[in-house]
């Protein structure tokens, strides 16, 4: 259950970084804004929702979402020099998130029917 904890708590770290990256860090243009901000956080939210009342569940469906945010991640960090930083903070936070989903998965056994 540790590792599911430090799963979810990875993925919430995952967006206040994406809300300080794009809010704050480095902002999209005025007229961008918002849709930016929109893109880069809606998609946590399911899995954050889905960890108030099943934690395994909603780790695993943050592991999902996060593979996108690991791709993000490696093209901002080879392409943006700007944006190395904290798409370095990215890729760590989703490596942490789908390796708990993972190491979770290890030891799960389905109770019998």
């Amino acid at each position: 259950m540790n590792t599911l904890r430090l799963g979810a708590s990875a993925l919430l770290a995952l967006l206040i970084l994406q809300i300080v990256w794009h809010a704050g860090w480095m902002p999209a243009p005025s007229t961008r804004f918002w849709p930016t901000l929109a893109i880069a956080t809606l998609p946590l939210l399911p899995g954050l929702w889905t960890c108030r009342n099943n934690l395994r569940r909603g780790v695993l469906i943050g592991g999902i979402v996060s593979l996108f945010y690991f791709c993000h991640g490696v093209s901002a960090a080879y392409g943006d020099a700007a944006a190395r930083v904290p798409a370095l903070i990215e890729i760590a936070l989703t490596l942490l998130v789908i390796g708990a989903s993972g190491f979770d998965a290890r030891k799960y056994k389905r109770p019998p029917k």
